[in-house]
């Protein structure tokens, strides 16, 4: 039934893949799908903070944000299920759809690990957001 599976991953908040891994790998092992990794950097290129941040900054987190995914994959990731990793960089539900477009996933995988009541009150929550925008099906595990 699925070919490709978006999981995106925020290293940082276990709550973001603990549950949403197993799910998104039973689906994948199931289909024989590839697994598609996720994590997403904050881009500083904005004119208002690049000024702030040392020259090379942004891509050396970016890098930095590489080799953690690829070490997670190896760590967590289903031995019997093809996975790939990926990064984006800027707002992380608008690079949860880019990426679910370019890697032609079929369904995204996502938890919804509760964020701070006055952040979800004026910008929602980025799996709201996601599965108010997205075109293919989203399963958020609670």
């Amino acid at each position: 039934m699925f070919a490709n599976i978006l999981l995106p991953v925020d290293l940082g908040h276990d709550s973001s893949w603990i549950r949403a891994l197993p799910a998104a790998a039973e689906l994948a092992r199931r289909d024989g799908a590839t697994l598609h990794l996720l994590a997403v950097a904050p881009d500083f290129g904005m004119t208002a903070v690049a000024g702030y941040f040392p020259a090379g900054f942004q891509q050396d987190a970016v890098a930095r944000l590489n080799a953690d995914l690829a070490a997670f994959a190896a760590a967590n990731g289903p031995k019997d299920v093809a996975t790939k990793a990926h990064v984006g960089l800027g707002h992380a539900a608008e690079q949860i759809l880019a990426a679910a477009s370019a890697t032609k996933a079929d369904l995204i995988v996502m938890a919804s690990h509760a964020p701070d009541m006055v952040r979800s009150l004026l910008i929602g929550s980025v799996a709201d957001r996601v599965v108010h925008a997205s075109p293919v099906s989203v399963l958020v595990v609670r």
